[in-house]
């Protein structure tokens, strides 16, 4: 668990290093650098999707998820999660938005599953060290963006990654390569509607979408 809970504090410490500079920061510059991180996150997702090696998985997984999240009402959930939040944390950016967008960037993709299980079976960190620091510095870029509601996303990745961890040994029996792949590209999919989220070119409801990750690992297994 030692890789995750670093990842978590970094997490924390780049939102909160985020947060006191964004008080210093004209809006013009808030803006700018908003739309900044809005296409890097759009360039990191694509990359993710482009690693699918099944594009009808990838297609199918997002129609099914995104029925199976609108029907469970994902999207909501997570707003009033958010609500509530910002309730506790004072205002400071939309920690809804702030939360859902973290969590997707932090806990999508390879190198989450991958250090999780070799944290687990090994004891080796190494991997889940690097991403803390990646994290750790977008999480400071988030946070001047998005606000305090950013730091939400350590408890996903606690839970996330921990779990991964700590069931290392039955998930690396079940869990494939090709289902990482698709997963991860699935994920990917889901980075970039989070990029044109922020770069309010078209509101998507991601969180609706979530199911399509679970989805895209079933889907590859079989």
């Amino acid at each position: 668990m030692l890789g995750t809970i670093v990842n978590a504090a970094a997490i924390c410490a780049g939102t909160l290093l985020g947060v006191l500079l964004r008080s210093g920061i004209p809006n013009k510059y808030k803006e700018t650098s908003g739309i900044a991180i809005g296409l890097a996150i759009v360039l990191i997702g694509l990359k993710g999707a482009w690693e699918t090696n099944n594009s009808l998985i990838l297609i199918a997984s997002l129609v099914l998820g995104g029925l199976v999240g609108e029907a469970l009402r994902i999207e909501d959930r997570l707003q009033r999660f958010g609500q509530r939040a910002e309730r506790l944390l004072g205002k400071g950016g939309n920690v809804g938005e702030a939360f859902v967008t973290a969590t997707l960037v932090y806990c999508v993709g390879a190198m989450a599953i991958m250090g999780s299980l070799q944290s687990g079976l090994t004891g080796n960190h190494e991997t889940l060290f690097a991403k803390s620091l990646l994290d750790g510095i977008s999480s400071i870029f988030f946070a001047s963006t998005l606000g305090m509601g950013v730091a939400l996303s350590a408890l996903s990745v606690l839970v996330y990654q921990g779990a991964i961890t700590l069931g290392a040994q039955w998930i690396s029996v079940l869990i494939s390569e090709a289902m990482i792949t698709e997963m991860s590209a699935v994920g990917g999919i889901l980075v970039v509607a989070i990029g044109l989220n922020i770069l309010e070119m078209k509101k998507i409801r991601v969180g609706n979408l979530l199911p399509s990750i679970l989805i895209a690992a079933l889907l590859a297994r079989f």
